[in-house]
């Protein structure tokens, strides 16, 4: 059977496209809090390099240089790194935004202390390539630390529909492996000197109803908002239906509002 061997070049296009669609901002507000979590967890010492790769819209790099850190945050969606930056400026920090692609980071080897990503560098389509990228820039004895969602529960549920709807390209691996610890210590462990992980719940609550919150996601996530412009009507409908029915199974509100939880893998590697 011949294995198909996707176009890296137009697939990079249609994701950066993905992500700058939509506003992701709005999304990005609603796991804020877990964010100042992470970054409190990484106990950042006074004046530390760190680098967040695929930083988004600044959820990781912000709240780490409120804690003194020295922030770079690098990502390939051209409009995110804008709203980083404006983010930055309106709390006066000097963080260094940039666009980049986490498969290629525009960095020097052991450029950094801490390198970290949340719910980011695992969607690029080579993991392999992020791996060895993570590790470059990192210094011996640094930090390397991750948050990705995991092979369970509501989001690799959401992952499922929209995959049995619009189907990924073929020949790439789930993003949902930079989930599982297995995989983890596999791709990083050549470089490391010690890896931990950890599981941990996520609560996500929207002030609307299940029916309101896909709505909002179509609206604002772009890969979501992408997902459905491949559809034809009767298909947009079908999918609506569905993601429905997985956020109302898994809702936790009662007051007419959705709250859905999320598990992620916690990556804390030491680099050698």
């Amino acid at each position: 059977m011949q294995t198909v061997s996707p176009d890296f070049a137009q697939l990079k296009s249609g994701m950066k496209a993905a992500w700058m669609a939509g506003d992701f901002g709005r999304i990005a507000n609603f796991i804020s809090g877990e964010a100042e979590n992470f970054v409190t967890r990484l106990d950042l010492k006074p004046g530390a390099l760190l680098l967040d790769v695929a930083c988004g819209t600044g959820n990781v790099a912000i709240p780490a240089a409120r804690a003194g850190a020295q922030v770079t945050g690098v990502d390939i969606a051209t409009n995110l790194v804008e709203q980083a930056k404006q983010r930055s400026k309106a709390e006066k920090l000097d963080i260094r935004f940039e666009e980049g692609d986490a498969e290629e980071l525009p960095y020097a080897d052991r450029s950094f202390e801490v390198v970290v990503s949340m719910f980011g560098a695992m969607f690029a389509p080579r993991p392999e390539r992020v791996a060895a990228e993570l590790l470059r820039v990192c210094q011996p004895g640094g930090v390397i630390a991750m948050a990705n969602w995991t092979p369970r529960g509501f989001v690799s549920d959401s992952f499922r529909v929209m995959a049995e709807m619009v189907p990924p390209p073929p020949g790439l691996p789930s993003p949902l492996l930079w989930g599982d610890e297995s995989t983890v210590r596999e791709r990083l462990g050549a470089g490391s000197a010690q890896i931990s992980c950890t599981r941990r719940k996520m609560r996500m609550p929207y002030p609307f109803p299940p029916k309101g919150t896909v709505e909002f996601f179509r609206r604002y996530f772009g890969p979501t908002q992408t997902a459905f412009a491949r559809l034809d009507a009767t298909g947009q409908a079908t999918l609506a239906a569905h993601l429905e029915s997985l956020w109302t199974e898994h809702n936790t509100g009662t007051d007419g509002t959705t709250a859905v939880e999320g598990e992620y893998l916690e990556v804390r590697a030491i680099r050698a």
